[in-house]
């Protein structure tokens, strides 16, 4: 089964188990505030104890309403009578509209990010820039450092230390980052799985950065931010990568 049938078929069970509670909830009366408002007020007293609903946005298709959670969009009608949770495809393009808008709501302001706090790799010409969180216990971020970031030209390329995987990860990024050549320790441990031998006692971004990658909701590594601040989360390829750096850059 494909992934879009998976979602619709979720999405086709998520309303009918909740058709008897919409026929109750359809008899309540809105709330004065404006429909933005009585949405995110009636989801957050329904929602798990602690969950805050980032925002709520009328959609030009149906009469629904975006609603933004944790960096996730599901949508809903005025009265939140349904829930619904998947993709909105352009029925003429097949673009995805919530792909899009969650790429748009997940960017970044590029200058904004504490590049110094980054290791620098210049790749030929370096006019091309883009930033990367990896944790060094990562295998995906090896495998992808491997086959794409070594390769992709004229690119500099601004690797943020994010140790999430282990404490292991944490001395590990401290050690690199307090090496005399931070980028040859990095990459020799990230290609060739030398280990780093700095004790990782100096000043360091460390946790600032694990901090930092919190705030933006980095939850996994790889993660890469493009110049115009759209975010790649996961490994991709290295066409794919180019063909977004360009894009980028233009």
């Amino acid at each position: 089964m494909s992934r879009f049938f998976a979602r619709t078929a979720a999405c086709l069970a998520l309303l009918i188990s909740a058709s008897a509670y919409a026929q109750e909830s359809a008899k309540e009366p809105p709330r004065l505030g404006g429909p933005e408002a009585n949405i995110k007020r009636v989801l957050e007293s329904r929602m798990r104890p602690g969950t805050v609903i980032d925002g709520v946005t009328r959609t030009p298709f149906f009469g629904l309403f975006e609603v933004r959670v944790g960096g996730e969009v599901i949508y809903t009608d005025e009265r939140v009578t349904y829930l619904f949770h998947g993709n909105v495809l352009d029925g003429k393009t097949m673009e995805n509209l919530t792909q899009e808008r969650i790429d748009k709501l997940s960017a970044i302001r590029f200058d904004d990010l504490p590049l110094a706090s980054s290791i620098r790799q210049v790749n030929g010409s370096g006019k091309r820039r883009l930033a990367y969180f990896a944790d060094p216990n990562c295998g995906y971020c090896k495998k992808f450092e491997r086959e794409t970031l070594a390769r992709i030209p004229d690119t500099t390329i601004h690797i943020f230390l994010y140790p999430i995987l282990s404490p292991d990860s944490v001395a590990k990024s401290k050690a690199v980052w307090c090496s005399a050549d931070k980028l040859k320790s990095w990459n020799d441990w990230m290609m060739k799985g030398q280990v780093p031998s700095s004790p990782g006692t100096c000043d360091n971004p460390i946790e600032s950065l694990q901090a930092l990658g919190q705030k933006m909701r980095v939850n996994a590594t790889p993660t890469i931010f493009l110049s115009n601040g759209r975010r790649i989360p996961g490994a991709i390829s290295l066409a794919q990568l180019e063909a977004a750096v360009n894009e980028a850059a233009k």
